[in-house]
């Protein structure tokens, strides 16, 4: 079963995105991966679904540095905000999706005002709910996740729309004296499927063991 819905989410378009619209055109397996460039040494933090998946494709679905959330929508921004501060030496990269950041965007606002250097924050934006079956997100109504950010204090934001403007995006990334922010404007397809247990303690252990060379 597994093998199949890997190869299933290589068929761009199909599944249940199949016939879904976004305003973005970015292909989010590539645009993930370029983004992101040599994240060796970089911790992750991931949104539920695609987020995770769009990551562990990009570096390896067995990666100790990935912490994947599930069962948790909403927690991603939060838990990334608190291991920046908890391990100010190393980069910590959020990556999540606007259905996930929709549910607890708020913490936008303690990130503004604490403003962690180390932090950098991918929203994988596809205007829909991919988690619980592509239901329209407000994100293809109007709300401007990046505007949001950027009135809750964050500083270094980009929105990248375009292939030719990643680059700069990474930049603002992985080089700002501040919290970034990125808002990437994907289009809709089911994401990448790699598979990664859901069990939450052995994830944790991973985890902390690469991090702190202990349980």
């Amino acid at each position: 079963m597994a093998k199949e819905l890997i190869a299933k989410s290589h068929e761009i378009g199909a599944g249940r995105s199949a016939g879904k619209q976004s305003t973005g055109t970015l292909e989010r397996r590539s645009a993930v991966k370029k983004l992101l460039g040599n994240s060796d040494d970089m911790l992750f933090v991931t949104g539920l679904a695609g987020a995770k998946g769009d990551v562990l494709e990009a570096i390896g679905a067995d990666n100790p540095r990935v912490y994947p959330l599930g069962g948790a929508m909403g927690a991603a921004t939060g838990m990334a905000l608190g291991l920046a501060l908890a391990q100010p030496d190393k980069r910590v990269v959020c990556v999540t999706g606007d259905g996930e950041l929709l549910m607890n965007v708020g913490t936008l606002s303690t990130i503004g005002i604490l403003n962690p250097p180390n932090l950098s924050i991918i929203c994988v934006d596809n205007e829909h709910y991919g988690e619980t079956g592509f239901q329209p997100s407000h994100t293809g109504q109007g709300v401007d996740l990046a505007k949001i950010a950027e009135g809750s204090g964050i500083q270094a934001i980009r929105t990248v729309t375009e292939e030719s403007e990643i680059e700069d995006a990474n930049k603002v990334l992985f080089e700002s004296n501040a919290t970034s922010f990125v808002l990437l404007k994907v289009g809709v397809s089911d994401p990448p499927a790699p598979y990664r247990t859901r069990d939450g303690s052995y994830n944790k252990s991973v985890f902390r063991k690469d991090l702190l060379g202990k349980v």
